[in-house]
């Protein structure tokens, strides 16, 4: 599993774990069961404390996304595609929602993000 770690990103480390997971597992390059490296290898193979890793572990355990078996280590859940979307479309609003209130302070209106976003899909494409 390929994480890689920021100093420069605003996220704590264990977020920033926890969100490369999860992206993962909703790109399919993890899949329902699928064993997680250990704690301790993982924290090793980043260098960050393990208590950052059991953090982001016991984070998509309460959230779902993988579930932990006494002596045998962590695994992927099986993941309904439609709580990911649904949970990515809530992160969405709430950055665009800070995005948007920024852009209200220098006179960038909604029709400007739009135009904006646009601009970059079909750069994209």
């Amino acid at each position: 599993m390929f994480i890689a770690l920021s100093p420069s990103n605003p996220d704590p480390m264990y977020k920033q774990v926890t969100d490369q997971i999860k992206n993962a597992i909703a790109a399919g390059d993890l899949r329902p069961n699928d064993k997680l490296p250990s704690i301790r290898e993982l924290a090793e193979a980043l260098k960050i404390s393990a208590i950052t890793i059991k953090r982001a572990y016991l984070d998509l355990e309460n959230e779902g996304y993988i579930y932990t078996r006494a002596g045998m280590g962590s695994f992927v859940t099986e993941i309904n595609r439609e709580h990911l979307r649904s949970g990515k479309l809530d992160e969405f609003r709430t950055e665009l929602e800070k995005i948007l209130g920024t852009g209200k302070k220098f006179g960038i209106s909604a029709d400007d993000v739009v135009r904006l976003i646009r601009q970059i899909q079909e750069g994209l494409k």
